[in-house]
């Protein structure tokens, strides 16, 4: 059985020597992730250096997702590495202190005193410690301690309900978009962005610093502030997918908030034709045990019947002492949640217009597939648009995406339930439809006997053409 959910792993010091990685790709990893937080710019190049070497070593195509830093709005640091904090005592949040103390600390993001009034929660390490502010005094924050624990050096601060100024993209970001593009990143994450302007900045951006290489990235919104939330739809346009990221997410709008929100926008953004990738705190226990917990299988169940493209490992695979691991039993999981999808496509379909001859083509394969019960969709595509709107629904039939583009199939290695192959393309109609037959068959997905429904354009390799689909019976072409 085709895994229809992919895998998206976080590299680190963990995974990224050429042994551990070759395993993790052949345990299932689909997209590596390269977290822009942490390391040099010469670290992420080598890294996805490594990642194609051993992607193709593996015989498969991996896509690259760089993940952006976003605004670092976080306390500096601290005399003696961290303090203590007591539910009541007073403590001033101070953009021009140098070095923290047990009374103030220092700011990174300095206009933070001009984004507060009396009044605002402040959340600290991921919500752990909860200031209210008292007043704002210049470049100083009064605030008093309301849930007090220890606090050490560079710990994030939130605004409960959002509403913090920071830009999306910051000087390091524009600069990573750079490095990201020398390498050919296949997908770029932007963290914290706050509407469509913020997103299509960013493609304009990665666009530009891609044009020597030919290469444009696709755009992932990472929704983490409160304020995105109204905006989804706007956010959602100016994407190709959102990353549901509920670390920070869930302490600007609270961690109960959460799964209906996750669900939420799975589906808006599958009715939009957009990708989505669910992630923080996964298999979070992997970091230190070699099984998951059983509300982490649960939790990782629940995405996939969501309908999520794809899954999201963060420390798990980056610096936990099981990796290969933590990409086995996720793999698992999703396999043994998709044995009880519902196929919906009738209803999925009912009352649908279409607007497009391609997409009306990618539907009609997907409708008659499922009522002939076929054993495989085959999409010969340019720019993998065909085989991503199949994917949009579930169905549990195969969706193979057939192209001569490397760039295609390696950004088609995050579209659920769908896999690729490399074809070369022929003007010949006739030849196409039956080396796509041979293909098939050589990699053991039918057998002679079987039907399969195909799609392409005419004139073949024109983008955006597909206008017919044909059903086949396999070995009678």
């Amino acid at each position: 059985m085709q895994r229809a959910t992919k895998i998206v792993a976080t590299i680190g010091p963990a995974s990224s020597d050429r042994d551990t990685l070759t395993r993790m790709i052949k345990a299932g990893v689909n997209v590596v992730r390269l977290n822009f937080s942490h390391g040099k710019a010469q670290d992420h190049i080598d890294r996805a250096v490594l990642v194609r070497e051993v992607a193709d070593a593996c015989g498969v195509k991996v896509a690259i997702m760089a993940d952006l830093q976003g605004p670092k709005i976080r306390v500096g640091k601290f005399e003696n590495g961290k303090i203590n904090l007591e539910n009541g005592d007073k403590f001033i949040l101070d953009a021009d202190c140098a070095m923290g103390n047990q009374e103030r600390v220092g700011l990174d993001y300095k206009a933070l005193p001009r984004d507060l009034r009396g009044d605002d929660v402040l959340l600290l390490n991921d919500g752990l410690i909860v200031l209210v502010v008292e007043r704002v005094l210049g470049n100083e924050i009064h605030t008093v301690v309301k849930i007090g624990g220890e606090l050490s050096n560079n710990k994030g601060i939130n605004r409960q309900g959002g509403g913090l100024s920071a830009p999306a993209l910051t000087a390091k970001d524009m600069d990573d978009i750079k490095t990201a593009m020398s390498f050919q990143a296949d997908y770029v994450a932007v963290s914290f962005p706050k509407n469509a302007t913020d997103m299509e900045m960013a493609r304009q951006l990665g666009n530009v610093a891609g044009e020597p290489f030919g290469h444009k990235p696709l755009m992932i919104a990472k929704i983490e502030r409160a304020e995105a939330i109204p905006l989804l739809q706007e956010i959602l346009d100016a994407s190709d997918g959102i990353m549901v990221a509920r670390g920070d997410l869930a302490v600007e709008v609270g961690n109960a908030a959460v799964p209906g929100l996750q669900k939420r926008m799975i589906k808006m953004a599958r009715a939009s034709n957009k990708l989505t990738i669910t992630a923080t705190q996964m298999m979070e226990s992997m970091i230190v045990n070699a099984v998951p917990t059983r509300a982490e299988v649960s939790d990782v169940a629940n995405a996939v019947l969501d309908g999520t493209d794809a899954v999201m490992t963060s420390a798990e695979t980056a610096s936990g002492k099981y990796p290969v691991e933590t990409v086995e039993a996720m793999s698992a999981i999703c396999l043994a949640a998709e044995k009880s999808e519902d196929c919906k496509l009738d209803a999925d379909f009912l009352n649908l217009q279409f607007t497009r001859v391609d997409q009306s083509i990618a539907y009609g394969a997907l409708f008659t597939a499922h009522h002939l019960r076929v054993k495989a969709i085959a999409a010969l595509t340019e720019s993998g648009s065909t085989a991503l709107w199949m994917s949009r629904h579930n169905i549990d039939i195969p969706i193979f995406a057939i192209t001569p583009n490397v760039a295609t199939r390696q950004k088609a290695a995050l579209f659920r339930n769908v896999r690729t192959f490399e074809l070369a393309q022929s003007t010949d109609t006739e030849v196409v439809l039956k080396a796509v037959q041979d293909l098939l068959l050589a990699q053991g997905v039918v057998q002679k006997g079987d039907l399969i429904v195909v799609t392409w354009g005419e004139p073949i390799g024109q983008v955006g053409g597909t206008n017919a689909l044909k059903i086949l019976r396999v070995g009678e072409y």
